[in-house]
């Protein structure tokens, strides 16, 4: 479990395709700290680290999470956000995060507001009973609340602490992003559903 609240940022440094998985190495300020088999979040996303070495660890994304992901769509060189899972004796400063990405939105507009941001999103129209105003989203592994929602776009203020600590500064027009739902909300969902409520 994750609170949406970014720890750092990693750079990735290698991508090895292994059959339908790709295997991405990642270099961080916590890559040391870490050991294999821990939970970490990479852009939202709940990996397993595979190995730990010289400042850098691996960890492996299957076909499953990288149709569901940005993630194959990563490049080498490019800035990750990462999150250790929450333990529990941390303080709960974002949201419930599960580090399952429910589908990818796409930056449809980025608004400087001159000492904050706006970001819209495109979404997909299927999951609009997910999100309400005021309710809480993650994206690429931020927990962030939830402005102006429509059927099918939404958007974010970004203070910039936010925006100088994590990849929104280098989102722009046409960029696909992690959205994760409230689970809250899901759960609320799936059972006003099965009670036709």
């Amino acid at each position: 479990m994750f609170t949406g609240i970014i720890e750092t940022m990693g750079i990735v440094e290698e991508i090895r395709l292994n059959g339908s998985n790709k295997e991405f190495t990642i270099s961080s300020a916590i890559s040391n700290e870490l050991k294999v088999d821990q939970s970490l979040a990479h852009n939202g996303v709940c990996l397993t680290v595979t190995a730990v070495e010289n400042g850098k660890h691996h960890v492996t994304a299957i076909d499953e999470t990288l149709l569901r992901s940005n993630l194959g769509a990563l490049k080498i060189g490019e800035s990750i956000n990462l999150e250790r899972a929450m333990s529990g004796l941390s303080r709960f400063d974002g949201h419930l995060v599960q580090g399952h990405v429910d589908t990818v939105g796409v930056v449809k507009s980025v608004l400087d507001k001159d000492g904050s941001w706006i970001f819209t999103f495109n979404f997909p129209e299927e999951n609009k009973h997910l999100l309400v105003d005021k309710g809480s989203v993650c994206i690429n592994g931020v927990s962030l609340t939830v402005i102006n929602p429509t059927s099918s776009t939404f958007q974010v203020a970004i203070i910039p602490y936010t925006y100088e600590n994590t990849s929104f500064n280098m989102l722009k027009e046409g960029d696909p992003v992690n959205l994760e739902f409230d689970i809250l909300g899901k759960y609320i969902a799936r059972y006003a559903a099965a009670y036709k409520l």
